[in-house]
């Protein structure tokens, strides 16, 4: 029997980034004179990379920002956060234990994120959790990002895994979506970042605590998790 695959998304599943992302993207919004955006706000901003967070930004703070001021931005925004990623960062309850008896169970682990892959990397590791993910998939690594299916699919590849034994662990439409279309099983977190409710995501399990997970993988993966329930 193949080893099960378990792919992860980084924000808002694995950690809760949202303070640093919300007080990088208000650096450089007041550096071009809009107003801060609150924490509460930005963690339905979320999802789909940094670019796509500041055109966010600029719309939620008045007028849409040209293509050149968010090219500045973007960089502008890179060059911050590189500097802070984990300031506030902190991996969600109940995840590293859920790493590691993944880990010790011979699943194999990825990270699926629209983060940059080498701004996803550097956060692993200021969190420590790098170890757990050989493979990380990230929204510069492809000509894709998620909810297009080949996000999940290259890391399964290189993983060596098999698409038929892999489940997609999320909290938004990107994620939910690109399992959807990769045909995988999903587990979308409550208490993540989307713009979309949970309830209408369509996600085939969802936890509200990572204490949870163990029941879930059980009911989605039995032949491989069965004993976990």
């Amino acid at each position: 029997m193949s080893r099960p695959t378990v792919l992860f998304d980084l924000d808002g599943t694995l950690a809760d980034t949202a303070a640093d992302l919300c007080e990088t993207m208000n650096v450089v919004l007041a550096r071009h004179g809009r107003r801060r955006v609150p924490e509460a706000r930005v963690r339905h901003l979320v999802g789909g990379g940094a670019r796509l967070l500041m055109e966010r930004g600029f719309r939620e703070t008045g007028e849409p920002a040209s293509e050149a001021l968010i090219d500045q931005a973007f960089d502008e925004f890179i060059a911050y956060y590189g500097e802070h990623i984990a300031d506030h960062t902190v991996l969600w309850p109940g995840m590293e234990d859920t790493l590691k008896r993944l880990d010790d169970a011979g699943a194999l682990l990825a990270v699926c994120t629209n983060k940059a892959e080498h701004l996803s990397r550097q956060l692993l590791e200021k969190l420590t959790i790098d170890r757990y993910f050989p493979v990380v998939i990230g929204g510069d690594t492809l000509p894709v990002k998620k909810p297009d299916p080949e996000h999940l699919f290259e890391a399964v590849r290189l993983l060596g895994g098999d698409r038929g034994a892999a489940v997609m662990v999320g909290d938004s439409e990107a994620d939910i979506g690109a399992a959807k279309n990769a045909r995988m099983p999903s587990i979308c977190v409550s208490f993540g970042y989307t713009r979309v409710p949970v309830s209408e995501l369509g996600a085939d399990i969802v936890i509200d605590h990572f204490d949870e997970f163990p029941r879930a993988l059980a009911t989605l993966m039995p032949s491989h998790f069965g004993d976990w329930s």
